[in-house]
């Protein structure tokens, strides 16, 4: 593994169905190896200068850093929100197995 090659995107989607559709979208295009979504969670926040509280799902793609910028172009087309949230957190080890098991599902050439 060399280092630094694997990062988790997170995100936040209003339910599932929206957060699913964008899953299968990177799935699709080999920009993730597989997409956890989880929930419901509550989120709470400052929008608009309103305190706001909304139910939402998290999400946590799997993918290269070399992807990330496309994985996040492609979710972010399909999601419902005018500011959607993406995080790329750096993945900074783990089973060397799985890890290859990201690379091989994921476009190579990055």
């Amino acid at each position: 593994m060399s280092e630094g090659e694997f990062v988790i995107l997170y995100s936040t989607f209003p339910d599932g169905e929206s957060a699913g559709k964008a899953a299968h979208a990177l799935i699709e295009a080999e920009l993730a190896a597989c997409v956890n979504i989880s929930g419901p969670m509550t989120s709470v926040y400052r929008w608009q200068g309103k305190i706001e509280t909304a139910s939402e799902v998290s999400v946590f793609v799997k993918t290269r850093r070399a992807l990330a910028d496309r994985a996040i172009a492609i979710a972010r087309a399909v999601h419902p929100y005018d500011l959607p949230c993406f995080l790329t957190l750096p993945i900074i080890g783990g089973d060397v197995d799985y890890l290859d098991w990201i690379r091989r599902q994921t476009r190579s050439g990055g």
